[in-house]
């Protein structure tokens, strides 16, 4: 019985695609066309060179690097430090994946991967400027405010989130390592691994996609209330929500807000593949959702007040 619920959803979108199939095609071809132009050419280089660092070593110097200033502020690991920076430069879902790669190495803890991933898995800079900047409001004076709102948002919730992970220390600490292993060699099978690892992933983060954008298009011929509409259909998947919200709302002061606070959640869909990203680690993921949500609050709240006192006009 307890899979009654989900069985009759999963039946009722079986129905809807086999009674709109035009609007399965069209949702299906704008993910494919997503994840081919967008998603792949932008995610899985940093998928494999990810994989290649922690595999011969790369990892140790980055650490060795960014590891004191990342201790200093954000009470991270050296090893978790390199979960910071990918998650903040590359977008999702990399933020989860290097988090729950560095776990199943033992690199870092459970306690400093649950504190990670409250808020290293973001939308990359390159993905703020080129596609929400320029492409969705076409004002470049919206760059740094854009900018400084979607990054120091976790940075800042990462200051109360520490509290709930580190129990009383002051900073989390690398696990210790079997001086058997501690010195990875790097050979060309290595290579070949961390390709099939990346294909993989990459592939399910473009099946993720078009399902969502499927859902999406077979939401919106549904005759339901424009607000309710505007309500659920972008949270189901952020880069087409983006571009539903800017066409569908003409006041900036509540355009601008909105999709501030879907960018910094990242959608339905992101949150897909990062559960994915964790399969096999332990990691819960409604902790993950919850400081999602408080993200996506904080940063419509930081969008409002910039828009009302600093926005020119």
């Amino acid at each position: 019985m307890k899979h009654f619920p989900a069985g009759i959803a999963v039946t009722a979108l079986f129905a809807a695609m086999l009674f709109f199939p035009k609007a399965v095609f069209i949702g299906a071809s704008e993910g494919l066309l997503l994840w081919f132009q967008i998603i792949f050419p932008t995610l899985f280089p940093f998928l494999v060179i990810t994989n290649l660092l922690m595999s011969s070593g790369g990892l140790r110097f980055i650490a060795g690097v960014l590891g004191k200033p990342f201790r200093c502020l954000l009470r991270a690991s050296q090893n978790g430090a390199f979960a910071v920076l990918s998650g903040f430069l590359c977008g999702y879902p990399m933020g989860a994946k290097v988090t729950a790669d560095l776990l199943r190495k033992k690199l870092i803890t459970k306690d400093e991967a649950q504190y990670l991933l409250s808020f290293c898995n973001n939308t990359s800079p390159i993905f703020i400027i080129n596609f929400i900047v320029w492409k969705t409001f076409g004002q470049e004076k919206l760059l740094i405010p854009t900018l400084c709102i979607l990054i120091l948002t976790p940075v800042l919730l990462s200051f109360i989130f520490r509290r709930f992970y580190l129990h009383g220390r002051k900073y989390f600490t690398d696990p210790v390592q079997d001086p058997r292993t501690a010195g990875p060699s790097f050979h060309f099978s290595d290579l070949d691994a961390c390709l099939n690892d990346s294909f993989e992933a990459i592939v399910k983060v473009g099946g993720y996609i078009i399902i969502f954008s499927v859902l999406l298009s077979l939401l919106s011929i549904l005759p339901i209330r424009e607000d309710l509409f505007l309500m659920t259909a972008p949270a189901l998947e952020m880069t087409n929500g983006i571009l539903l919200l800017k066409e569908r709302i003409d006041n900036f002061l509540l355009c601008y807000p909105a999709v501030l606070a879907l960018t910094s959640f990242g959608g339905l869909c992101a949150a897909a593949q990062t559960q994915c990203m964790l399969d096999g680690t332990g990691l819960p993921f409604f902790p993950y959702i919850i400081e999602k949500l408080a993200a996506a609050l904080a940063a419509s709240l930081l969008a409002i007040l910039y828009v009302l006192f600093l926005y020119p006009s």
